[in-house]
């Protein structure tokens, strides 16, 4: 019989990541083109046996792409989804041991979240103050966004249900993970104003579940989000996010709470805010000190 081939493999370790550990079907998407496209280039090498695969050919594969001009940060990642890949191959006994331990990175240039100063953004808020549907809609979903810090796909999920139990929103994030973040006065008061004069005026289906409704009647997607954000602050809606994780961290909040609210897996994703927060108070002190 046949051994079975590398492209086989990897559906099977995508379908567990889904099943088993409730990957969304956007990260499963992003792992099968990083996939898909180490089975195309083993294929150039006569290679469709995971038994085959060693690590000149992972390290091949890394060079490749550097001569194919992809970035770094792209490069590290698509050589970790086959780290990953043939990790839980290993983990399973399909291979003896993972061919890609060993094989360096390339150095990725540190990049620090752009966080949008505090008055800055409070201003923007405060200037979406019309009795519009559309205004009382969009300043309760940059209020939410600003004042609880969800990703795009947790804020565009909610329904009226989720906000009007109380002053808390449980949310489903990555990996099928949930958590419950707290809803800021502002935040409050700005959906219950949308819910009471706003969202009547723009649902046209009776029984509609969503919190946010678009111009057309129906429920506003997390590519609706993106453009009511890009239009009302001139960014996207994880500059909210990372306004929010630094904002809080500058005002003193420690950092394991952070990582709560954020629903970060691991502490040093969260730790990437301190040295935005670090970077803040040196910018701080060259303004203000006399003696700087």
């Amino acid at each position: 019989m046949d051994s079975p081939t590398i492209s086989s493999h990897v559906d099977r370790y995508l379908f567990r990541a889904a099943e088993i550990r409730g990957l969304s079907p956007h990260t499963i998407d992003a792992y099968r083109r990083d996939l898909d496209g180490f089975v195309e280039f083993s294929g150039r090498y006569g290679i469709d046996d995971v038994h085959d695969i060693d690590r000149k050919l992972v390290r091949r594969f890394s060079a490749s792409l550097s001569t194919r001009g992809y970035a770094p940060r792209t490069i590290a990642r698509k050589v970790s989804a086959v780290r990953a890949f043939l990790a839980d191959e290993a983990k399973r006994g399909f291979i003896e041991a993972n061919p890609a331990d060993g094989v360096k990175q390339p150095k990725i240039p540190s990049s620090l979240p752009r966080a949008i100063p505090q008055m800055a953004l409070a201003d923007v808020l405060d200037h979406i103050d019309g009795d519009d549907p559309i205004d009382l809609r969009d300043r309760a979903l940059l209020e939410t966004l600003y004042g609880t810090g969800l990703r795009v796909s947790e804020v565009a999920s909610l329904t009226v249900a989720a906000v009007t139990s109380g002053p808390f929103v449980r949310v489903r994030g990555k990996g099928s993970k949930d958590r419950t973040v707290p809803i800021p006065g502002h935040a409050m008061r700005a959906i219950e104003r949308y819910l009471a004069s706003g969202r009547p005026s723009l649902v046209r289906k009776a029984g509609t579940e969503a919190l946010w409704i678009g111009v057309r009647g129906g429920a506003l997607d997390q590519r609706g989000v993106r453009r009511v954000v890009q239009a009302r602050v001139g960014s996207f809606p994880h500059a909210l996010r990372h306004s929010y994780a630094t904002h809080l961290l500058e005002n003193g909040a420690d950092l394991r709470s952070v990582q709560d609210l954020l629903g970060h897996s691991e502490l040093a994703t969260t730790q990437l805010y301190t040295a935005v927060t670090r970077k803040h108070m040196a910018e701080t002190y060259e303004r203000s000190h006399p003696r700087a």
